[in-house]
């Protein structure tokens, strides 16, 4: 079995290698920081097992889920995240994952997700089962956000956690214009008149990216540095 841990923090890729190495010996474990090196390793190698992370700099976790399943369809892919919110489940599963897992999952939890999806089923947080059955099959109310495209949540977490539209630019490779024409669509989308109620309505349904926050927490103690 070939595992591949993609997350940009080292110390959650430390942290699973610890907890499977002593139950799966026969298991080779490779990791990579970030969605790119993750598609540069699976094309030299083989990868029954794919464990990323939703929020990471650069291409998201949603991205990479995309790619991963459009050019390797034979790999699983479990999903370990941040966000317990049924959405981003509902969207993962939907792009094709085998699992979802949030990160504040007991360890068992964890470990019996990852034995569960790469013996071929598929497993979902206790926490989240119902919310997520609920709004797969179309039985409980939708929000207005879940019209957004991935896209436009990947622009509106950015906004919300405060990130100018510039940084989300450069963060999501995209052009100043194209991030301002997503803005417009989701104040569309949202019946929003204006960035402040944007933001006020993304706190309220917890919508903020932890990488856009840690990002400008860095960039704050960078600029302290310096003064």
């Amino acid at each position: 079995m070939n595992l591949l841990l993609i997350d940009d923090h080292q110390i959650v890729r430390e942290g699973l290698k610890r907890l499977l190495a002593p139950v799966h010996t026969e298991w080779s474990i490779a990791e990579v920081s970030n969605g790119h090196e993750a598609l540069e390793l699976m094309r030299r190698q083989p990868v029954d097992l794919a464990v990323l992370d939703l929020s990471m700099p650069g291409m998201s976790g949603l991205d990479l889920l995309r790619r991963i399943k459009s050019d390797h369809p034979a790999t699983a892919v479990l999903v370990l995240s941040m966000h317990a919110e049924e959405q981003y489940a509902v969207r993962a599963f939907k792009l094709g994952a085998n699992g979802y897992v949030t990160k504040d999952s007991a360890a068992a939890e964890l470990l019996m997700a990852v034995q569960k999806v790469a013996a071929g089923g598929t497993y979902v947080s206790s926490s989240l089962a119902e919310r997520v059955v609920q709004q797969l099959n179309g039985s409980s109310q939708k929000q207005s956000h879940q019209e957004l495209s991935n896209r436009e949540l990947e622009v509106l977490q950015r906004i919300v956690a405060g990130m100018r539209l510039t940084d989300i630019a450069e963060e999501l490779h995209l052009s100043v214009k194209t991030v301002s024409t997503h803005k417009s669509r989701i104040q569309e989308k949202l019946e929003l008149p204006s960035m402040a109620a944007l933001i006020r309505y993304g706190i309220e349904n917890n919508l903020s990216d932890s990488i856009a926050s840690e990002s400008l927490r860095t960039n704050d103690d960078d600029a302290q540095t310096v003064m």
